[in-house]
């Protein structure tokens, strides 16, 4: 399935509804905590590109489908 383009803010305000948290930022970056699951860093851009947007899904343990539904 094609990813659409979203910027950081798009896909940490998605994260933030399965309980992911802003833990702090360094730059144009923003460190993600979630209680269970692994921590993540998502850039903070514009546009995120596909690979790292599809990197940071997989990383959440989400599958595609399942992050387009909360975006």
């Amino acid at each position: 399935m094609k990813l659409p383009v979203a910027s950081g803010k798009d896909v940490i305000k998605a994260l933030s509804k399965i309980e992911y948290y802003v833990r702090d930022q360094k730059g144009s970056h923003v460190h993600l905590r979630h209680q269970y699951r692994k921590p993540l860093t998502v850039p903070d851009h514009p546009e995120i590109a596909r690979g790292t947007l599809r990197a940071i899904i997989k990383e959440a343990g989400l599958t595609v489908e399942e992050f387009l539904d909360i975006l």
